[in-house]
């Protein structure tokens, strides 16, 4: 297994940003200077204060936001498992920069003085993550309390909530352009996608990314097609394929594809009752 902070086996880009944010936290945002972190109508048209935006994205202006925001990096870091380093890379910046962006055109039209400063912190990448666990994560238990029915999504939900409404119309700001970072990219607007599949920019976040560049694992396995099967009668034969897999085996496979060990994998599974989504974050 790779070193580092246990539970980021094959999450080096998620494990860059926990630690990161923890560390602009604990001295800029705890100390009396918080107010002066996040972005504001007068830091970004008057001033110019570029250095903010790069303190607005990382640090968190209080303990209890960095241990929900902390927690939900945590959580979210099997989409890093699912598509690979390089390719959560490409989601980290693109859903920054647009989140940044959304939040400077907010300023700017609503002028609003009670949203001077916005609360600083990586919300549009938090925010945005909640897009693809909306639509790709499934629910995979379902309860009941005080009447309610609830999910294991409820509770990931719950924390978003209270990190979105923690100070207010001033996180509420950069939360929903999280949000929207996240549809634009699953809508893939621009074509970002192609930065996932073109070398050159691969090689290029690689090098910029140099925590992720030793990750051996760089996404889910595929079938190959060298031309000669069309590509429907390809899905045929991997869809044959995986229905005459063994369940069991099918789910170890998976997790090995991810990058952990068979025993680690197997062991996993058995804790979770061959869940492989629950296996992926109990590793």
């Amino acid at each position: 297994m790779n070193g580092g902070l246990p539970g980021f086996h094959n999450a080096p880009a998620s494990r860059a940003v926990v630690v990161a944010a923890a560390l602009f936290s604990i001295p800029f945002g705890f100390r009396g200077r918080s107010l002066d972190l996040g972005l504001s109508y007068q830091s970004v048209y008057e001033k110019l204060s570029i250095w903010r935006l790069i303190t607005s994205l990382v640090a968190f202006s209080s303990t209890p936001e960095l241990i929900f925001g902390a927690a939900l990096l945590y959580y979210f870091r099997v989409f890093e498992r699912q598509i690979g380093s390089n390719k959560y890379a490409v989601f980290i910046i693109f859903s920054t920069m647009v989140s940044v962006l959304l939040q400077i055109l907010a300023l700017g039209y609503m002028k609003d003085p009670s949203l001077n400063p916005l609360t600083s912190g990586p919300y549009g990448l938090i925010f945005a993550s909640y897009v693809p666990f909306f639509f790709d994560i499934p629910v995979s238990m379902k309860f009941r309390i005080f009447g309610l029915s609830l999910s294991d999504k409820s509770f990931v939900y719950l924390a978003g909530l209270q990190l979105l409404f923690s100070s207010r119309r001033r996180s509420v700001v950069p939360g929903l352009s999280g949000i929207l970072a996240g549809l634009l990219y699953r809508l893939n607007t621009f074509g970002i996608r192609r930065l996932c599949e073109n070398e050159f920019a691969t090689s290029l976040f690689s090098h910029f990314s140099w925590p992720f560049s030793n990750n051996p694992y760089q996404g889910l396995p595929t079938t190959e097609n060298d031309g000669s099967i069309p590509s429907h009668q390809a899905d045929q034969i991997e869809d044959a394929r995986t229905a005459t897999q063994d369940p069991t085996e099918s789910s170890i496979a998976a997790l090995v594809s991810m990058g952990f060990d068979r025993s680690a994998a197997i062991q996993a599974l058995a804790l979770t009752n061959y869940d492989v989504n629950l296996a992926s974050h109990s590793a």
